[in-house]
């Protein structure tokens, strides 16, 4: 059998976009936190960005590449609806490449003992099982569970009725650990005590063995002298583990002699093993989150919200208190309001106007304690902790109204520094000390970035004060007197960068929509590109800004 891998292919999976790693500016006013304290294991620093969602992947990468422990998302389910104009194979390849994009950045961010949650229904669910094969590997999937979702039959004579969903999970590696389900009485069943063991209630458990393992392949005789022959397979147990649970009273035979009976204690069950299907009655309903959104929002709701008992069941499995939870398609804020519940840190990103509309109130109300649905009575939920409202910076680079690239007049000195320092890959941090030391990438490499056009007394200036051990990337509007060439050489602890220039070829600037809402496609037709099928149309109706050349920018002569 060949080794090769095999990949799933379609329409411009070549196609990547050039992200822009924008910088998140904080709301104040919109961010929110408790009058008070309620306990030590508060979470204040929670974030809740709005903007587009690759876009908000991209500016997190930075900061929380490798740090998030659990990934949850529920995409839009590409129902066809959106794509009445397109034929089949290009619609499956645009919503592809659209969840390509985000679920590279996310596996990015995510730990080595992180995991991915994903619902999805059999729309695309098979072919997101593949692609997620192929970003994450074959050997990292763990499950692809049902989700009973709906207990009501509705549709036509001659059709199914629908009433599942799929969660795909994958680990990011090994080191990942899933964890058991809290057992209650009604999983304790099928455990009794009929022979008075000392160790107490036990249930029978398999003898046979799954695979042939030849070492295991051994009969058993009996106290009567009789032989149990071993199963095609062999014994779960070796002679000598068979030996020393027979003389401890875990392994008996039954009373006719004809077989072994191994004991699975009660006492040794601290929880319960994850099944693939969820039933509604464990997890909830799209008809019972409806109800969790109507008690804190009026108005229209979303055709399929997740309950709080699904994203329960997640966290559960895959995270303990305190880790970071993220969800970069947010909806009607359910992940959040259960991770804060839950005493999980968490990041939410979502574009629509309902992030303050359904999110912001809904959170609100879980900081007050004012949230008693959902799963508040199960964790007995009070209230307290807080969250920081961010909105993605708008593109660095703009036109002027010569059609020329310029920086973005809307940036402030600090909001420029910031940007470049992540487009550099550089840590913003100013020195208290140094002025010239703005960020750092290493303990002897920093940047300065400055609007002004330097002379060469300034230059050497800088080069004087950093010294030779270390380095400084200088970003200005320009320099004169000296040519790059000649500056590498009179300066060799500096490099020199002008501003806009080092960037325009880093990415695709004043591209503010990335979303999946694919019905705002533009029309196919044979004239145009697969980037411009790609790419989904900004909206036309933000207000233009007005911009300025780059001498109104920074003054002087380049």
């Amino acid at each position: 059998m060949s080794n090769q891998k095999l990949e799933l292919t379609w329409i411009g999976k070549d196609k990547r976009p050039k992200l822009e790693p924008r910088i998140l500016l904080e709301n104040p006013e919109k961010s929110y936190h408790a009058k008070q304290r309620y306990s030590d294991k508060d979470i204040f620093d929670n974030r809740l960005i709005f903007g587009d969602n690759l876009l908000a992947l991209k500016a997190l990468e930075q900061e929380f590449t490798g740090k998030v422990k659990c990934v949850f998302i529920d995409p839009p389910y590409n129902t066809g609806s959106a794509f009445t104009h397109y034929d089949d194979g290009l619609e499956h390849s645009i919503w592809l490449s659209l969840m390509r994009d985000r679920l590279e950045i996310i596996r990015r961010l995510l730990s080595e003992d992180g995991s991915l949650w994903i619902t999805i229904d059999d729309n695309e669910c098979h072919y997101l099982k593949v692609l997620c094969d192929e970003l994450f590997s074959r050997n990292n999937f763990l499950s692809c569970s049902v989700w009973n979702h709906s207990v009501q039959s509705k549709g036509y004579s001659g059709k199914f009725s629908v009433h599942h969903n799929y969660i795909l999970v994958y680990q990011k590696s090994s080191a990942f650990v899933l964890k058991d389900l809290p057992r209650q009485d009604k999983h304790n069943v099928n455990y009794a005590n009929p022979d008075s063991d000392p160790r107490g209630p036990w249930r029978s458990g398999d003898v046979r063995n799954s695979l042939i393992r030849p070492n295991l392949m051994y009969d058993i005789k009996t106290p009567n002298g009789s032989l149990i022959q071993h199963p095609p397979k062999g014994w779960r147990f070796s002679r000598d583990t068979f030996e020393r649970e027979l003389s401890e009273g875990k392994i008996k035979f039954s009373d006719d002699e004809k077989r072994i009976i191994r004991k699975i204690y009660l006492a040794d069950q601290e929880g319960r093993v994850p099944e693939t299907i969820w039933f509604a009655q464990d997890v909830g309903t799209t008809r019972e989150a409806s109800s969790e959104v109507r008690a804190f929002v009026e108005g229209d709701f979303f055709d399929t919200p997740k309950p709080e008992r699904l994203l329960e069941r997640v966290l559960t499995l895959s995270t303990n208190p305190g880790d970071l939870i993220l969800d970069s398609f947010a909806g009607s804020g359910t992940t959040g309001a259960v991770a804060h519940k839950m005493g999980r840190r968490w990041i939410m990103i979502e574009l629509g106007e309902h992030c303050h509309t359904h999110i912001i109130p809904r959170l609100k109300k879980v900081i007050d304690g004012e949230d008693q649905g959902g799963i508040s009575k199960t964790v007995n939920w009070q209230g307290g902790g807080g969250f920081r409202y961010y909105q993605l910076a708008p593109s660095l680079i703009v036109q002027d109204r010569w059609g020329n690239p310029v920086i973005n007049p809307q940036y402030n000195p600090t909001q420029l520094t910031q940007a470049l320092c992540k487009i550099e890959g550089f840590i913003y941090q100013p020195s208290e000390i140094h002025w010239w030391q703005q960020g750092y990438s290493s303990e002897r490499d920093f940047i300065y970035v400055t609007t002004q056009n330097l002379s060469v007394e300034q230059l050497q200036l800088l080069a004087d004060e950093v010294g030779g051990e270390q380095s400084l990337l200088v970003c200005c509007a320009a320099f004169h007197g000296i040519t790059n060439a000649k500056a590498a050489e009179r300066w060799p602890n500096l490099t020199l960068k002008k501003i806009p220039k080092m960037i325009l070829a880093r990415c695709e600037w004043s591209h503010d929509d990335y979303s999946l809402n694919v019905a705002a496609l533009p029309l196919f037709d044979d004239s145009m590109t697969q980037s411009q099928v790609q790419s989904p149309a900004t909206n036309k109706n933000k207000t233009r800004k007005k911009m300025v050349g780059m001498d109104d920018l920074f003054g002087g002569d380049e």
